[in-house]
């Protein structure tokens, strides 16, 4: 059985079509659909039954997708999201993403969309309970294989999944640079989209978390990528 497997997927989107395309595609893919095109209904439904992952627009009728993201993480704190943004958003809505898995610019390729939400479950759902692990460590920061934690100088860092599967390529890499196409590849299973800004934007999220801790520790290599320092 697949991470994403059976999985159900809250869709909170105001235009129908948009909304109709995405439910017949995830459905097709396999995964428990429900939608709403209002805050209110999608809290409604999220009340009703427990979803693995939300896929959330950011401009809704009755409210922001941000705002709704964040409440329905605060009932279940194992919630996958995942945001759809205009292509053109400024980069403040952008930035304030930052507690979501992973974000999908309009206009989108339906495929793409699927794949994105089979990889955040395969982040959010292991297929299977881990044995106990040792912790991997780098420098002042520890991350704990079996339940996710993150310490920096002792202090634990809350990271979404996502932030947590970008920290641990990099420790697993050392202090070698990581080109961003790997990175796409591992912790995004994407390929072939170099151009995307995903790895920049959850770089800045981790520095923003990591380094009020202690030194920087992430460096950037301009125009080939990423490492520890």
């Amino acid at each position: 059985m697949s991470a994403h497997e059976g999985a159900t997927v809250l869709v909170v989107e105001d235009e129908p079509s948009i909304a109709d395309v995405l439910t017949i595609a995830l459905r097709y893919h396999r995964f428990e659909v429900m939608a709403a095109g209002t805050v209110h209904e999608a809290l409604a439904l999220a009340e009703r039954t427990r979803p693995d992952a939300a896929l959330l627009d950011i401009m809704l009728p009755d409210g922001d997708g941000r705002a709704l993201g964040r409440e329905l993480r605060s009932r279940r704190p194992g919630l996958a999201i995942v945001f759809l943004t205009a292509r053109d958003a400024p980069a403040e809505i952008v930035g304030a993403l930052g507690f979501g898995d992973d974000y999908i610019t309009k206009p989108f390729n339906i495929d793409e969309v699927v794949a994105r939400i089979t990889a955040v479950l395969r982040r959010t759902r292991p297929d299977d309970v881990l044995p106990q692990r040792p912790p991997l460590r780098y420098g002042d920061l520890e991350l704990d294989e079996t339940t996710y934690q993150v310490h920096r100088a002792g202090t634990t860092v809350e990271l979404t999944p996502t932030e947590y599967a970008l920290l641990r390529f990099l420790v697993r890499n050392g202090g070698r640079i990581v080109p961003k196409e790997q990175l796409l590849r591992h912790v995004w299973q994407y390929e072939h989209s170099a151009e995307s800004t995903v790895v920049e934007t959850y770089i800045s999220y981790l520095r923003r978390k990591l380094e009020p801790l202690g030194p920087p520790v992430i460096q950037t290599r301009r125009g080939v990528g990423y490492g520890l320092a």
